[in-house]
């Protein structure tokens, strides 16, 4: 009789066997900086379901700390430039997008945008370069047969990677630049009335003189304005696939396109089957935060606690702003904690902590908290709407203006310019958000929406990765979009058919009514002459 520790440990090995034979090889082509702080949430949790991850990280890479230890393996790609001469254009970008572009209209920093993507060219030219021409690293690549590439389309190539490797691939993002890429790489529906162009400020509720700006704007940012040197890149990619191609048709293969949103932030649209949405993924519920943090948390009594922070790339201001932000924070009644590595201001307030670094999570989770600062990254608004926290924003470049308009369109934030406003404006934003009750109301009524799903949004990502992995791609939920050109997708082919009919028609009426009258007039002079 088999005993039952040879049952156990034979269901124990049944058990493992099974779920190891739902495993599947995961290749990861990753964008720097916050965006790859979303992306690896979704790899931990492909590791802990058993999934192989090979993540291709560049040498130049800031926040992806390769030599730590990860269930996740690293492939290092060497890449000709020091991180050193990496940095500096970033930190000019950054004194552009913190001190200059919030004083600008919304096309104007679009421009000043599409410089910098342009400018990054030739460093994302050598990445791209360091990988496909690499024979050894490719031969690598493909002998170890991956089921499915995870792809951020910010950094390009990943997609071209896919393609010579003939492996299905799924994009994560939140938003393109004018949302161009949606639109004509995925073939996004995109009615103009009422789907506000991204970086315009706009709503889903336009007046006449609003629509015919999103009308001009989207034109300036289909025509003009590219995320990227499109050229280069379709020369690029039909070079590297051995034939005509663009860097659009390449990324209209993408089987999912995960976005990192939610109705609880998104207005209203068309979609696409192919579109799942996993946004507020990374939040997760508070956990306890360091001693002398909950202490200075606790000593602010029944007036709570702000938390502002402005995210992962700006960890300091100019002296003036410092000031003029640390006058408005000493005037409240609540404790304040500020990320901020910046020279101590001098007009900081008693009730004002700075850290380097803040538990944002924790802390937004913490019953103390009134509101949020924050400068609209997408992260850091998913992780107020997921505890009920109010914002004040004060965004500064990319999608952070339109991120804050939605909330404030949803009554759940105060929007703010940094470079225009003065201490008092400032002082009077955060007393709206926190004393105005329907601040609070509102931004409890999207955690309800957020919460409120069927499947919660980091199990719905991993499920459509494995799905893609299970039926090697998602061939099914591909529009036929993909395979029309321009005009036969806006039907102008048959719209000028039809037109050419209808001209025809009338040209043989006019001509039959023509002739029967010079007829019937000629038969007339003729009877009258007899």
């Amino acid at each position: 009789m088999v005993s039952e520790k040879w049952v156990s440990a034979l269901l124990l090995l049944q058990l493992c066997w099974a779920g190891c034979g739902n495993c599947g090889k995961v290749l990861v082509w990753p964008c720097d900086m916050s965006h790859w702080l979303n992306i690896k949430i979704i790899l931990e949790e492909l590791t802990e379901k058993g999934h192989d991850v090979m993540v291709l990280a560049s040498s130049n890479f800031f926040f992806i700390d390769y030599m730590k230890p990860s269930t996740m393996n690293f492939e290092v790609v060497p890449v000709a430039t020091d991180k050193e001469d990496a940095i500096d254009p970033l930190n000019d970008f950054l004194e552009l997008a913190v001190n200059v572009m919030p004083n600008l209209p919304y096309w104007q920093s679009a421009i000043k945008m599409q410089e910098f993507f342009l400018q990054s060219t030739t460093y994302m030219k050598l990445l791209c370069q360091s990988v496909i021409y690499n024979e050894t690293l490719m031969k690598k690549l493909e002998e170890a047969k991956y089921d499915v590439v995870l792809i951020d389309p910010v950094l390009p190539c990943g997609e071209l990677v896919a393609q010579l490797l003939a492996v299905p691939f799924v994009y994560t993002l939140r938003l393109s630049v004018g949302g161009s890429m949606e639109k004509f790489c995925a073939k996004l529906p995109s009615p103009l009335s009422y789907v506000p162009v991204p970086m315009l400020g706009l709503t889903d509720r336009m007046t006449f003189l609003e629509r015919l700006k999103n009308v001009m704007f989207s034109f300036l940012f289909d025509f003009w304005l590219q995320q990227y040197d499109t050229r280069f890149w379709d020369e690029f990619y039909s070079e590297a696939l051995g034939k005509p191609t663009t860097l659009c048709e390449t990324m209209g293969k993408a089987e999912i396109w995960l976005i990192r949103t939610y109705w609880d932030f998104e207005f209203p649209r068309p979609y696409l089957p192919n579109f799942e949405f996993v946004g507020g993924l990374h939040c997760k519920p508070a956990k306890p935060l360091p001693k002398e943090m909950e202490e200075f948390v606790q000593s602010s009594g029944e007036h709570g606690v702000v938390v502002f922070s402005l995210g992962s790339m700006v960890t300091n201001l100019t002296e003036e702003k410092a000031n003029l932000i640390a006058s408005a924070l000493a005037q409240i009644p609540q404790k304040v904690l500020w990320r901020y590595k910046g020279i101590k201001p001098a007009t900081l307030g008693a009730n004002t902590q700075l850290y380097d670094w803040i538990p944002q999570n924790d802390l937004l989770g913490h019953p103390k908290t009134k509101a949020f600062i924050t400068h609209g990254g997408t992260n850091g608004i998913y992780e107020a709407i997921y505890h009920g926290v109010p914002m004040v924003g004060l965004p500064m470049f990319a999608d952070q203006p339109d991120n804050i308009i939605h909330m404030k369109a949803k009554g759940a934030a105060v929007d703010m310019n940094m470079n225009t406003m003065t201490s008092a404006d400032f002082l009077n934003a955060l007393r709206t958000v926190i004393n105005d009750p329907s601040y609070k109301e509102n931004v409890m009524r999207l955690s309800k929406i957020h919460h409120d799903q069927p499947l919660k949004p980091l199990d719905r990502a991993v499920f459509w990765i494995e799905f893609v992995m299970r039926h090697k791609g998602a061939k099914h939920l591909r529009p036929a979009a993909h395979d029309l050109t321009w005009y036969q997708y806006h039907s102008l082919d048959v719209i000028g058919f039809l037109l050419a009919c209808v001209a025809t028609v009338i040209f043989l009426v006019t001509k039959c009514c023509l002739f029967s009258f010079q007829k019937f007039r000629k038969a007339g002079k003729k009877k009258k002459r007899e």
